[in-house]
């Protein structure tokens, strides 16, 4: 299993997978071999079909240093399906180097002609029963095990922690229209002044700190995976509401980062956070899973109970589509990630007190294989390809 480090990332928006992983693609391949007159762009898949929406041909464009030539192709000849060929030419237009690159999710890839350091594995246990047993055998916390295989994880998760706040604060402080043929109206500030008018305002203040996050993400600005950019407004919802509202300790929501990352990585490494692969579950699910366990750890649940609040998290939104009106992550996406946060949070509460009643027969890990097979079996024109879906009936109401 990966390090935590690889499932947070700090970086601009809209959309992990078609902005972030193709602008780290462009500037790796240019570190590596150097820099060329021309380049040709081919993207397959999710990147073809929504990567407009997405401004996938415009951070390329940017990124690359040289003039570029985007093709956005039909068919393609992958396993995986979401990723593009990245070409360098010589003057004379000449191909001389080709990666294939997939875009795998919340911002990571792989690329087929060269290895990334990026995608090495740390952890030795594969699933959370693993881990847990490790756990208990070497009488160690959760926590210890995760800072025992990355030491350094806490100084990075703090610069998460920063991110996320600071992500959040411009989001509610911004008004204007988000970019695209939507012209949808940033709403986050507003819907926080409607929670401050209201007396009992916990769930209408993490529901706008979660549009906050996503409205900034959906402009283009600077957030967090958690796991991917699409979900982005859930854990940073959580942490904001822990240390803006609750005054948590900054050093224990820290910790509230790593024991979310851990479930996140355990969805990675045994599904897929990528909603090209499952749907949004694999995105919005992945983010109430990962936010329901560190819910758990801010109330003071035991290992179990917070296993137990991740499984929650997770198995209520199996099945969940990806279906982007017009390829934008804004409709469904946002609001998704507010009612998401409240599932998070409701799912530790239930965790907490349906534990002291009787034990689950379901297990994370059940939940997590559960989804990767239900994205297998979800159409393809509901995995963030903008063919089905609310996606579809949109465009079929404004012809």
């Amino acid at each position: 299993m990966e390090g935590i480090k690889e499932l947070y990332k700090i970086g601009r928006g809209p959309s992990s997978s078609h902005t972030l992983a193709p602008e780290r693609a462009c500037n790796l391949f240019t570190s590596v071999n150097g820099t060329f007159p021309y380049y040709e762009v081919e993207l397959f898949g999710s990147l073809s079909l929504t990567g407009r929406g997405h401004f996938t041909d415009r951070v390329i464009k940017e990124t690359l240093p040289g003039e570029v030539n985007i093709i956005f192709l039909n068919e393609i000849d992958e396993d995986f399906p979401n990723g593009f060929y990245l070409k360098a030419l010589n003057k004379d237009k000449e191909c001389i180097l080709k990666w294939t690159i997939y875009s795998i999710g919340g911002g990571s890839i792989r690329i087929k002609e060269y290895k990334t350091y990026d995608n090495d594995e740390i952890y030795k246990e594969k699933s959370f029963k693993e881990i847990s047993e490790y756990v208990e055998n070497n009488k160690i916390s959760l926590l210890d095990y995760i800072y025992g295989y990355e030491p350094d994880l806490k100084a990075y998760l703090n610069s998460i922690f920063e991110a996320m706040i600071d992500c959040v604060d411009n989001g509610l402080n911004t008004k204007g229209i988000l970019p695209g043929l939507l012209k949808l109206e940033r709403t986050a500030h507003e819907l926080y002044k409607e929670a401050l008018s209201e007396e009992d305002n916990d769930d209408l203040k993490m529901m706008a700190y979660a549009y906050a996050a996503c409205e900034e993400n959906a402009d283009g600005k600077t957030c967090v995976t958690a796991p991917t950019l699409g979900s982005c407004g859930v854990m940073a919802s959580m942490v904001y509401y822990a240390y803006k509202d609750k005054k948590i300790d900054k050093e224990k929501i820290i910790n509230a980062l790593a024991i979310g990352g851990l479930f996140g990585n355990l969805i990675k490494s045994n599904a897929t956070i990528s909603g090209a692969v499952g749907g949004c579950q694999a995105e919005v699910g992945a983010a109430v899973s990962m936010a329901s366990a560190s819910f758990a750890y801010l109330m003071d649940m035991d290992i179990n109970q917070i296993e137990y609040a991740a499984e929650i998290g997770m198995e209520h939104n199996l099945g969940l589509t990806c279906d982007p009106v017009l390829g934008y992550v804004m409709i469904p996406c946002i609001e998704r990630n507010a009612m998401g946060i409240l599932r998070a949070y409701d799912a530790a509460i239930l965790s907490k007190h349906m534990s002291k009643i009787k034990g689950h027969l379901v297990s994370f890990d059940m939940v997590v294989d559960t989804m990767n097979e239900t994205g297998k079996q979800i159409p393809i024109a509901l995995k963030e390809t903008s063919m089905g879906g609310l996606a579809k009936e949109f465009e079929n109401e404004k012809k």
